[in-house]
């Protein structure tokens, strides 16, 4: 029973000796700082070195040794000298170590087989030794190392299996542990204790001469070595260079690099905090040119690293509240510049457009950064397909056009790789090579707002009312699952920065997203695939791995999805929905209605996570299963079933009224008993999807029940009209094809459009709520006109019921006036641009030209083709005649448009994607449809024939004009 009992010593003592935080004690007894808050927050030997100094970090690694050799000595009291349980214990430590201690545990085991197998010690240390010396990289010999001594296990003690095993399981979870946390190594040197300096430099070994070929933190180095870095492995052209970090002794790389008259260097900044997206720090810090000789280049070593401390610097600095860093030196060859100058990837003067500015002149660079020399200007314009790409170029100068045209093109891709973050570059062409000096974000620029997501989700102009409701729950249920997935990494973070309004219209913070999935090891298209059905690159399997406990999370509520809506639907929606349909509020005070309001609101924050989950869902498992958009029944969508039921009533009607005028086909319904029965059916079909609207997700759009003129018409042209076309029975028989895949599409596509029924039946009772209040208001002069309340934020209307704010009241005309004027203002806009560059951008200018006037390129949402004319139509308040012949051109598609598809040849949307309203309705219909058409309803003009090819996403112009 003696050995039994040592295994349970061992498993028990060895973890929980491993998770005693000696390090942490030491440190914090004799320096008052706490290892698990500061830098990578591990609580290791080497964090004891650097936060704490030579003296806490010897204490440091002596009670670690004690660790791994009490382990070792701890299970020699149950077992031979030798064993392999010795090596379990010190992987009992280490897993005690990880788990409760926060470190790697790499001093436990060094100490720990000193004493286990010291000739294999001697061995593994040897070749270490010499590894370190030659490669002076600490992350190969680390590996290294843990490929070694299970070897030398293996070949000193061939015989002895389970030693073997023990040896190669330990050295496998020391590698994973290696992978599972950050280096303290790679922390800022220039922050480290001062006399663990030395040995800091000397531990990090790979920082005694860096060059741009590898990868670099821009945390050591600066971002602007950092970038380069990158930009060269990407394989741009970028000259060879060398980077001296801020502690660095710079007499080994001047020695190394000898500059000679034939070999010039410049010598630049590359100072911790520049070119970042905080701040460019452009012009701040000194470049030195041709540097010809090693006393001359230590001289603009010390000259650069001087610069950081100049007075404008510091000041800069101070203005922008940014911290005081360190200074990194970067050294490269200098280009012998024939033509240069810098690039904008977007104008940051006019904020919008696509325009590529290029400054250049013959000769240096500096010429042009420099502000003493006025360069040639030029606008370029990449127009790229699936199979070409081409440069439109304004502007004529000594620079040849051919090279201008390559600085666009690089401009563009440079900004395409950094996933559409406008960039500032320097380049120079030496008459072979177009060289990249220097890329940074254009920090004006940012943050990046896009429409393209926001105008499917909450299209057209939207009133102050509907924006104070909708983005915090929004911002909030967005913030709730980004947050679920990455845990710690959302610090910093602040969700409710995730839309904003310009022009009155919603703009998601695309660079907020950007940032939010390359912490989730997603690529930045993330969300336009799961909304619009973008093309989506493969995240790496390191973040994958990374964020497998925050995916995991967010798969079980995915799972778990449909079990929790119908939990939520029976107990919370249906009971809600009941009682608010059967309160009568017209003659409700304004403090019963607000705290009805406040209950429609908590059902709302309900619903909204499962309008984002239950959307988003779909289209994973119809991405993953290849389901086609053919084989999927939309009939629970609440505006598909409304149209299938119009429709069919609609088919009654013409056996009812073989003959009738459009004008009097309700009083001619009225005259028969046939028909009578007909218009109940009709008054049952409106009360029961009156609460849908033009706009559903806007609650200042009145809906259905309110206005159901449009209803009529379209109920008149469908009795005018034909069948739906045999497209929508293709598309259903469709759906039985391959009933196992689609069922577990189908399904959440089912839910989808139960919960888009519960929200829109929320948002109309919220609006009868506000139109009930704004009644009691414009009786009491309190408001003026009907509709005054949409102005009004939804914080001004609690004030004006609970605190009776006495000098809101007094400025309440003058606010909703104001924002009447500039809500009108906005709403003549007729394009707005698909992205926003900064918080502040200025009145849309006019689409530039089509550089081909006969293809515009869009979203295939519905296949098919179809040839007509152009109806464009910004809005449904006066709804033309449609036949099969009309194309018609809308800005958006939400659930009033789709009664319009019913006897259109076909759609085309400015925003949307393959799961958008007007989509899902066009396969319904068998009508070919094309979303994402940028400046459709500006470019296309009504008579206009067009050809359209809803498989491919081609919009084919003609030139024929007929007079409307």
């Amino acid at each position: 029973m003696f050995e039994p009992w040592g295994v349970l010593v061992i498993l028990i003592v060895c973890p929980l000796l491993g998770g005693l935080p000696l390090i942490a004690w030491i440190t914090y007894t004799l320096t008052g700082k706490q290892l698990s808050q500061v830098g990578t927050k591990n609580i290791s030997v080497s964090a004891a070195f650097y936060h704490g100094g030579k003296f806490v970090g010897i204490l440091a690694v002596l009670s670690e040794a004690f660790k791994g050799v009490a382990a070792v000595l701890l299970s020699r009291v149950f077992f031979p000298e030798g064993s392999s349980w010795e090596l379990i214990a010190l992987i009992a430590l280490v897993i005690g170590r990880y788990w409760i201690g926060r470190g790697a545990g790499t001093t436990n085991v060094v100490w720990g087989f000193v004493v286990h197998d010291p000739l294999v010690a001697i061995f593994v240390s040897f070749f270490a030794g010499i590894s370190f010396t030659i490669l002076q990289s600490r992350k190969v010999v680390k590996f290294g190392v843990l490929l070694l001594f299970p070897l030398f296990v293996a070949l000193l003690h061939i015989s002895d299996i389970p030693r073997m095993v023990a040896a190669i399981a330990l050295a496998g979870l020391m590698g994973w542990i290696y992978t599972k946390i950050p280096d303290d190594m790679n922390l800022p040197t220039q922050e480290a204790q001062t006399e663990s300096l030395a040995m800091l430099e000397f531990l990090r070994g790979d920082r005694a001469m860096v060059s741009l070929d590898e990868e670099l933190d821009a945390a050591i180095v600066g971002e602007k070595a950092a970038i380069l870095s990158q930009i060269k492995r990407w394989g741009y052209p970028v000259p060879k260079g060398w980077v001296l970090a801020p502690i660095d002794d710079p007499q080994v790389l001047i020695e190394f690099l000898q500059p000679s008259e034939l070999s010039p260097l410049v010598v630049r900044s590359s100072a911790i905090g520049e070119d970042s997206f905080q701040a460019s720090a452009a012009g701040q810090y000194e470049t030195v040119l041709n540097v010809t000789s090693p006393e001359a280049l230590q001289s603009a070593i010390a000259q650069v690293q001087a610069s950081y401390n100049q007075p404008s610097a510091v000041q800069y600095r101070r203005n922008r509240s940014l911290n005081d860093t360190a200074m990194a030196v970067l050294i490269q060859q200098q280009v012998q510049s024939v033509y240069s100058g810098v690039a904008f990837s977007r104008d940051p003067i006019t904020q919008q457009g696509d325009a590529i500015v290029i400054e250049a002149l013959p000769g240096s660079p500096t010429q042009v950064v420099s502000g003493k020399v006025t360069p040639e200007q030029y606008r370029a314009f990449v127009i790229e397909t699936e199979n070409s790409s081409s440069v439109q170029l304004e502007g004529q100068g000594r620079v040849p056009q051919a090279l201008i045209k390559q600085v666009a093109y690089l401009a563009y891709r440079l900004e395409k790789r950094y996933h559409g973050t406008p960039q500032d570059i320097e380049w120079s062409y030496d008459g072979q090579t177009l060289w990249v000096l220097q890329s940074r974000p254009i920090t004006t620029l940012l943050p990046i707002w896009t429409r393209k997501i926001a105008a499917e989700v909450i299209p057209g102009v939207i009133h102050p009312l509907t924006w104070s409701i909708n983005r915090p729950l929004t911002c909030g249920v967005w913030g709730e699952f980004f947050t679920l997935v990455l845990g710690e990494r959302a610090l910093g973070l602040d969700f409710t920065e995730t839309a904003t309004l310009h022009y009155s219209r919603a703009y998601f913070n695309a660079s907020l997203l950007g940032d939010i999935f390359l912490r989730m090891g997603l690529p930045p298209e993330s969300l336009e695939f799961l909304t619009r059905g973008a093309k989506l690159s493969k995240p790496s399997l390191q973040s994958t791995l990374q964020n497998l406990p925050g995916l995991g999370k967010l798969l079980r509520q995915e799972l778990s999805l449909e079990k929790d809506f119908k939990q939520d639907y029976h107990k919370r929606f249906i009971p809600g929905l009941s009682q608010l349909a059967e309160e009568d509020i017209d003659n409700w005070e304004p403090a019963k209605l607000l705290k009805r309001i406040d209950f429609i609101l908590e059902l709302l924050r309900h619903g909204t996570y499962y309008s984002i989950l239950a959307p988003l869902s779909a289209a994973l498992r119809q991405g993953i299963f290849r389901v086609k958009d053919g084989q999927i029944d939309n009939s629970v969508t609440p505006e598909v079933a409304a149209l299938r039921s119009l429709s069919a009533l609609a088919t009654d009607a013409k056996q009812v009224l073989v003959e009738f005028e459009p004008q009097q086909v309700f009083k001619q319904l009225k005259q028969t008993p046939e028909g009578e029965k007909i218009l109940r059916e009709f008054d049952e079909l409106l009360q029961d999807y009156g609460y849908l609207s033009e706009v559903g997700t806007d609650i200042s759009v009145p809906t259905w029940r309110e206005n159901p003129q449009m209803i009529k018409q379209m109920f008149v042209q469908l009795m005018q009209g034909n069948e739906p076309q045999s497209g929508a029975k293709d598309a259903i028989n469709s759906i039985f094809a391959g009933k196992r895949k689609r069922g577990f599409v189908q399904r959440r596509v089912d839910i989808k459009g139960r919960v888009s029924e519960v929200y829109s039946r929320l948002l109309a009772e919220l609006r009868w709520s506000f139109v009930a209040l704004e009644k009691i208001w414009l009786k009491s002069g309190l408001l003026k006109k009907t509709g005054d309340i949409f102005f009004l934020e939804f914080d001004q209307v609690r004030r004006l019921i609970v605190d009776d704010d006495s000098r809101l009241i007094e400025e309440l005309d003058e606010l909703v006036e104001l924002r009447r004027s500039q809500f009108a203002q906005d709403s003549e806009i007729i394009q707005v641009p698909l992205l926003v560059y900064g918080n502040t951008p200025p009145h849309p200018l006019a689409p530039s030209e089509l550089y081909s006037d006969q293809i515009l390129q869009g979203i295939g949402a519905s296949q098919g083709q179809a040839e007509g004319r152009i109806k464009v139509l910004r809005n449904l308040q006066n709804v033309p005649e449609i036949d099969r012949d009309t194309i018609l051109v809308v800005p958006y598609t939400d659930s009033g448009w789709a009664p319009l598809l019913l006897r259109a040849g076909g759609l085309i949307a400015e925003a949307g994607g393959r799961l958008s309203h007007g989509a899902i309705v066009a396969r319904e219909y068998g009508i070919p449809a094309i979303m994402d058409v940028r400046g459709a309803t500006w470019l296309l003009q009504d008579g206009q024939r067009v050809r359209i090819d809803g498989s491919r996403g081609i919009v084919e112009l003609s030139n024929d004009l007929r007079p409307e």
